[in-house]
Formats: structure tokens, C-alpha cells, sequence
């Protein structure tokens, strides 16, 4: 504007609006028809220290692959050729090749040994380094960069600029032909995964659940059927992900048949899950002494879904009541009193409270400092909130098979900061069938 052009109000706030609207969409607007795109930043600072790291890094591979060389010549050195000379001696190096890792591209040259002689069959012996493999690119860190990135929502597209950004402008050569390859190779992990021997192990709780969700080049929504176990020292795994037909009993029943065939012949003793029929009718039949508890999160999501919106804050309050209770006593008592409160208004929604009383509060059984492990399914629900994330991401280049191998190296990463149930000690007392009563 210029000095002494005062508009009306409503143009100022026009104006506003026109640029809070262009800022939004990446631009920044300095007068009514000039727009500056904003760039993104390019080129690298000097960084020295990097450069004395890669440098001191190169120095020292190269210290530690002759170390190597020495190593395998004096292991060697009783062999002889046919003039009684040292069969294998030191040959030069090979060509000098460039190796990416988290600092940045680090040269290498790998030395040569030859063979002088031959064994009895004929053959040589090569030599090969265990710290520089032949045709070696990446270093393993950085191997395990690239699905770290993707999974966790770097589109392929973008991948060049994450990788720059993170070991340097040399991060050429990584693109998204190398997901398509890291794809096939999750299938066959996950393939090898759910064939795996499970003989002798033991665990005492399981969470399993149907999650939903519709990849993009499919028209029906995908179920994936997930189990996840507590062991007798309180660790989590997965132990099962499998493609279902929604969350149907024979689905259901498949899978745990598989768990069992492989060797978890012991039943758990405790199941959390929602009230899909299809897992409890199947649990039944796999592992008929496994007790029930039904997930207080699902419950209560399906229950005020039948409610008016009015009080469902309320109603929450109730349900809370029941589930947060000191003593089974107590929560029955709750339990009364939502029924009483709600029942005549809201018959369907307290119907589907009352029809699964006794295995709402099946945890009451066990010990208390478990309750707040075995009352949900929210350890299969939190690492699901990520893997929606990534498929939303995905657009254009998911597919079931896609999607099942990408669940299992997600949850294999979340894993790793899975922390133990609370009061491990007391799962002795489970597995040997302590009488719990209130926890």
C-alpha cells in the first residue's frame, strides 16, 4: 500500500485473508500482484570437522582392513607352493571405491592377495574382507536408514534431499528404486518371520486385534489380524500378523493354529481383545483354557456411539467409574448404577455393556499392577497410529502385499522401545496359577 492509501475496513480484511491464503500455500505475498516464491535453501556449509572425521575414518579403515590381510597371511602362512615359497603373498589393492556412511562418502582401497598355488582340487584360495565386502556401496547404518525414512513418512521422491541433509551433498545414487528393492526384501523377512520355530516359548498374556485400514489401489478395505504376547519376564513381541478376511472366526482360527503348530503349545493365560465373535469363538477352540478380558477402550467407544452427544461426556464418567475401580466389588457397584442410570433411555447402549459383564472385569483376577497392561489393546492400537500414518503417505504405491510387509517392519522397529509390564515378578505367581482377588 502505498503512504496515504487507507482502505475500508473490509478491504484490509480482505487482504489479510488473501495473504494468510497465499502464505499457506507456500508464498509470501508483498503487494496485491507480486509473489515471491519461497526457495528452499541450497548448497552446504563448509563443515571442517566433517571433513577431519572422514578423513580420520579412511585412515583408520584402511589400518584396520591390512590388520585383516595380516591376519588371514598368517594364517596361511604354513602353506607352501612347489618351489617352498609362501603360497599366498600380498598382490597390490583393489580399484579404490567410494563408500557411503553416516559421515559421507569415505574412499577405501581393499588389498589384493594372490595364491600362488593350488589346493588339490584345483582351487585357489581368496581372500575376501569381512569389514569391506566386494561391491560394497553403503554402510549397513545407512542401509537401515533408508526403510527408517521411508516408513516413518519421507516420500520416495524426497529421499535425496533427507539423505543430503543428513550424511552430506555426496548422497547421490539413493533413490526411490532402492524402496522397491527394500520392499521385495521385507516380503521375504516377513515370509521367514511367520514361519519361524516357536518351540518352548511361554507367554502369558496376549493382545490381539483386527486393524483396518484401505490401501490405495484396492477397493476393499484391508484387515490385518495382529497378536502381540507378554512373555514370563515381562518382554513384548508380535507374534502374529496376518492378512485376514475381516475378522471372521476361521481367519482367526488359522492363525492361532499356525502359532500353535509352530510350537506355542502352551496357552496363554490371559486374552485381551474387543467383541469381535470371530477371535473369542476361535481362541476357544485353539486354547480353550485362556481366560477373557474385554478391551475397556473399544467397549466404551462402541457404547457412547449409541448414545447422544449430550452425554457421552457424562457417560464416559460413568464407564470410568466401573473400569477404574480399587475392588471388583466396587466396580460392580459402578456397574449397577450406570445401568440404573441409563438403561431405560438408552436400552441399546447399556445392552452391549451388560452382555459382557463378567469378561469386562475378568482383570480383577490378576495382579494389580497389571491392570493397566491387560484392560486394553492399546499396545497394538499405538503402533497402529503410525503405520495409518505411513500408508496415508503412500498414495499411489500400496498394495496388500505391500502393506502387510510394511505392518511387519514397523512393528519390528516399534518393538524396540517397547518397555516390560510393570512388576514382572508377579508373572511366576500367574503362570502358577495364584488366586488373585482385587489384584
Amino acid at each position: 500500500l502505498k503512504v496515504g492509501d487507507v482502505p475500508e475496513g473490509r478491504h484490509i480484511m480482505a487482504l489479510s485473508r488473501r495473504r494468510n491464503s497465499q502464505t499457506r500455500k507456500g508464498y509470501a505475498t508483498m503487494h496485491n500482484d507480486t509473489i515471491i516464491e519461497f526457495t528452499k535453501p541450497t548448497g552446504f556449509s563448509p563443515d571442517p570437522l566433517t571433513d577431519v572425521l572422514r578423513e580420520g575414518a579412511r585412515e583408520l579403515l584402511a589400518t584396520a582392513v591390512q590388520a585383516e590381510v595380516s591376519e588371514f597371511l598368517a594364517t596361511h602362512k604354513h602353506l607352501l607352493d612347489d618351489e617352498g615359497r609362501q603360497r599366498l603373498v600380498r598382490h597390490g589393492f583393489l580399484p579404490e571405491r567410494e563408500v557411503m556412511t553416516g559421515i559421507g562418502k569415505v574412499a577405501v582401497k581393499v588389498p589384493r592377495v594372490r595364491d600362488r598355488g593350488t589346493d588339490k582340487d584345483g582351487a585357489k584360495i581368496r581372500f575376501s574382507s569381512s569389514l569391506i565386502p566386494p561391491y560394497l556401496r553403503k554402510s549397513k547404518s545407512v542401509e537401515e536408514l533408508l526403510p527408517w525414512l521411508y516408513l516413518k513418512g519421507i516420500s520416495t521422491g524426497d529421499f535425496s534431499e533427507a539423505l543430503a541433509a543428513l550424511v552430506g551433498p555426496d548422497a547421490e545414487g539413493l533413490s526411490s528404486s532402492t524402496i522397491t528393492r527394500l520392499k521385495a526384501d521385507w516380503w521375504k523377512e516377513y515370509e521367514s518371520w511367520r514361519k519361524r520355530d516357536l518351540t518352548g516359548k511361554r507367554y502369558v498374556y496376549f493382545w490381539a486385534d483386527g486393524v483396518y485400514f484401505t490401501p490405495r489401489l484396492d477397493d476393499d478395505r484391508q484387515c490385518l489380524l495382529v497378536i502381540i504376547g507378554a512373555n514370563e519376564y515381562g518382554d513384548k513381541d508380535v507374534l502374529a500378523i496376518m492378512d485376514g478376511f475381516r475378522e471372521n472366526a476361521d481367519s482367526w482360527r488359522e492363525l492361532l493354529r499356525s502359532l500353535k503348530k509352530r510350537g506355542l503349545t502352551i496357552a496363554p493365560d490371559l486374552a485381551t481383545g474387543d467383541g469381535a465373535l470371530g477371535f473369542w469363538t476361535a481362541l476357544r477352540d485353539v486354547y480353550p483354557t485362556t481366560r477373557e478380558q474385554r478391551c475397556w477402550v473399544h467397549k466404551t467407544a462402541n457404547i457412547l456411539a449409541a448414545m447422544p452427544r449430550s452425554v457421552q461426556a457424562k457417560a464416559k464418567a460413568g464407564l470410568q467409574d466401573i473400569w477404574m475401580a480399587e475392588t471388583k466389588d466396587q466396580a460392580i457397584a459402578a456397574f449397577d448404577t450406570f445401568v440404573e442410570t441409563y438403561g431405560v433411555k438408552y436400552e441399546r447402549a447399556v445392552k452391549k455393556l451388560t452382555r459382557d459383564k463378567d469378561v469386562l472385569l475378568t482383570f480383577y483376577d490378576f495382579p494389580a499392577e497389571h491392570w493397566k497392561h491387560i484392560r486394553t489393546t492399546n499396545p497394538i492400537e499405538s503402533v497402529f497410529a503410525t503405520v495409518r500414518n505411513r500408508t496415508r503417505k503412500t498414495k499411489g504405491c500400496l498394495n496388500r502385499k505391500t502393506a502387510l510387509a510394511m505392518v511387519y517392519k514397523l512393528m519390528m522397529s516399534a518393538r524396540k522401545k517397547w518397555r516390560k509390564l510393570n512388576s514382572p515378578n508377579r508373572l511366576p505367581e500367574v503362570i502358577q496359577g495364584v488366586e488373585f482377588k482385587d489384584g
